[in-house]
C-alpha cells in the first residue's frame, strides 16, 4: 500500500507539472514581445509626473483659500503682489488594474498572419504594466491578483498572472479601492448597452480607466465573398449561420458594425472612460502609446 499510494502521489505531481507547463508556454513569448513594444514606446513618451505629496520641485501655483499657511513659499511670494504655494511632484505610487476579456471570441483571428485579439491584449497588457511599474506605479490584475506589485519581481509575477488570466467577466466587480484606475481590454461585440451598465456601475464605485477595444480587421471590414458559414465562437452546439453571397451582405454588415463602435464610443464619452480602438493588423506600439498618454492626461481620446 505504501508504495502504491507514493507512485499515485508521484504521478499526481507529474500531472500538474505538465498541466501548469502547458499554461505557462505562451508567456516567454508574449513577454518576450511585450518587452519589445514597451521598449519602443518609452522612448517617446515621458513619464507620467502630476503634483503631490513628494520632494521634487514640480510647479509654483497661486494660494487657494484651502491652502495651508505651511504650504505658501515665501520666498516666491515675496517677489510680487501674488501668494504663492510650492508644489512638489507626485510621488505616492498609484494602483493600475488590468483586465482582459476572455470570452471565446477573444481567441481568433481571420487569418494565421495574425495574432488572436487575446494574445495581442495580452501583450499589451505586459507591455503597459512594464511602463508603468518603471515609473514607479503599482499594478493587479483586476479579480486574479492577491496584491498589487511593483518592481522587477512584481512586473514577472504580474505579467505571468495576465498570461494566465481567464478574463472572467465577474473579475470586473472585484474589490477594488476609491477612485481605483482600470485598463479594461476587450473587442467589446457583446453590446453597447451591456457594458454601458457595466461601465456605470464601476463610475459609481467611482473608478475610472481606459477602454481598449481590439478588433480583427475581418470583423470590422468582413471581406467575405460567395457562400459564408458564420459560427459564434465558444458555441459548438449552435446551427451556424449560412450567408449565401456574402458580398452582397457586407454594406449592411459595416453599417451596423460601425453603429456598434459608434454608441460604444459615446457610452464611453459620457462617462468620461477614454475609449481606444485597436486592429489587430496594425502595431502593438501605437495602441500601446495612445494608452499610456491616456493615463497620463496628455491626450484626449
Amino acid at each position: 500500500m505504501p508504495e502504491k499510494t507514493q507512485t499515485f502521489d508521484n504521478r499526481s505531481a507529474l500531472d500538474l507539472r505538465r498541466k501548469a507547463e502547458n499554461i505557462a508556454s505562451p508567456f516567454p513569448t508574449l513577454q518576450a514581445e511585450a518587452e519589445r513594444v514597451a521598449a519602443v514606446v518609452a522612448q517617446g513618451v515621458h513619464g507620467r509626473r502630476r503634483p503631490g505629496q513628494g520632494e521634487t520641485f514640480w510647479q509654483y501655483r497661486q494660494y487657494h483659500n484651502s491652502d495651508t499657511a505651511q504650504s505658501i513659499d515665501w520666498r516666491r511670494s515675496a517677489r510680487g503682489a501674488q501668494v504663492y504655494v510650492r508644489e512638489t511632484e507626485w510621488e505616492a505610487a498609484n494602483t493600475l488594474y488590468f483586465w482582459r476579456d476572455g470570452n471565446p471570441g477573444m481567441n481568433w483571428r481571420s487569418n494565421g498572419a495574425l495574432p488572436t485579439k487575446q494574445d495581442r491584449a495580452t501583450v499589451l497588457s505586459m507591455a503597459l504594466a512594464a511602463l508603468l511599474m518603471r515609473g514607479g506605479e503599482r499594478c493587479s490584475v483586476l479579480g486574479e491578483s492577491e496584491r498589487a506589485r511593483s518592481g522587477r519581481v512584481g512586473l514577472e509575477r504580474i505579467s505571468l498572472r495576465l498570461a494566465q488570466s481567464k478574463g472572467a467577466l465577474k473579475s470586473i466587480n472585484a474589490a477594488i479601492p476609491a477612485h481605483a484606475r482600470l485598463i479594461l481590454m476587450s473587442d467589446f461585440l457583446d453590446g453597447a448597452e451591456a457594458w454601458r451598465a457595466r461601465l456605470a456601475k464601476l463610475s459609481a464605485r467611482p473608478a475610472k480607466g481606459v477602454l481598449l477595444q481590439i478588433i480583427d480587421p475581418a470583423e470590422r471590414d468582413f471581406p467575405y465573398r460567395g457562400r459564408v458559414k458564420l459560427r459564434l465562437p465558444g458555441h459548438k452546439l449552435l446551427e451556424p449561420l449560412i450567408v449565401g453571397r456574402a458580398e452582397r451582405a457586407q454594406a449592411e454588415y459595416r453599417e451596423k458594425f460601425a453603429l456598434h463602435c459608434e454608441m460604444m464610443a459615446q457610452t464611453a464619452r459620457r462617462l468620461g472612460w477614454p475609449l481606444i480602438i485597436h486592429n489587430t493588423d496594425k502595431p502593438a506600439s501605437t495602441a500601446l502609446t495612445a494608452l499610456y498618454l491616456a493615463l497620463s492626461g496628455e491626450t484626449t481620446l
